[in-house]
């Protein structure tokens, strides 16, 4: 075992203790419950973008972008874009280092503010970066995006749009099948289903625990033994948003 190896089997078992380490979980629990209530996620940038998401997540995503070295990402929900810039500037840190060339983004949101786009569009990463305006659901919208993955050998997919059951499971079943295989569908905000009543209210959001991203993961996942979530994932971060939602696919 070479010491690289060594390291990374030692890493492997860490992550398995801490993520059955009750007091841990406990602690993180209460840690996600203040960072909450203040609003700590939309505090971050990525390239003079706001980006909306957890750094552990965004750690998360580079280690699986690097790993699976995709030619497409499709993400829905593009908020200010930070996503996407972020997801662009790694594609293209991939193809320096000798990942795909011609690697892509594209992002769907029903409503691309004007700003936004303007914002977008003049960022040094937006040749990488492809926005459709509509519903993610929308038919339509679903055959333009998957005229663009039958283009793409490995395509990575981020769901982080409209948060209710029903629209998670619409996505699910619009998306997951262009993942290629050893690849992951990310579904973002599954924490939903562990936030209380009080909490939730206070958001003047529609979902809550049943009606979230969670609930529609288990139901997907039981009838799409295809994909099953990366416990070593959520396990290593602990922090996160997206827990049983780091979905790959295994076959």
């Amino acid at each position: 075992m070479t010491p690289e190896e060594k390291f990374r089997a030692e890493s492997d078992a860490e992550i398995q203790e801490q993520g059955v380490d009750p007091e841990f979980r406990r602690l993180t629990g209460e840690w996600m419950s203040r960072s909450l209530s203040t609003k700590y996620s939309y505090h971050f940038t990525w390239l003079g973008r706001p980006v909306i998401q957890y750094p552990q997540d965004l750690v998360a995503m580079q280690e699986i972008i690097h790993s699976v070295q995709p030619d497409l990402i499709i993400e829905t929900g593009i908020a200010h874009g930070g996503s996407l810039i972020f997801y662009a500037s790694l594609l293209e840190l991939n193809n320096l280092c000798g990942g795909p060339e011609q690697s892509s983004v594209v992002g769907i949101d029903i409503d691309i503010r004007a700003h936004n786009r303007a914002a977008i569009e003049a960022h040094p990463m937006s040749q990488r970066i492809t926005m459709i305006e509509g519903s993610s659901t929308d038919p339509g919208i679903v055959a333009e995006v998957g005229r663009l993955a039958s283009r793409h050998d490995r395509i990575l997919v981020c769901l982080d749009s409209n948060h209710s059951h029903d629209h998670v499971m619409a996505e699910l079943e619009a998306y997951a099948p262009m993942v290629s295989a050893g690849s992951y569908c990310v579904v973002f905000d599954t924490i939903i289903e562990e936030l209380t009543d009080e909490y939730l209210a206070s958001t003047n959001r529609p979902w809550r625990a049943g009606d979230s991203p969670g609930s529609a993961v288990e139901e997907f996942l039981l009838t799409h033994t295809e994909f099953a979530p990366d416990t070593s994932v959520t396990d290593k971060l602990m922090i996160t948003v997206a827990s049983g939602g780091y979905l790959k696919k295994v076959v």
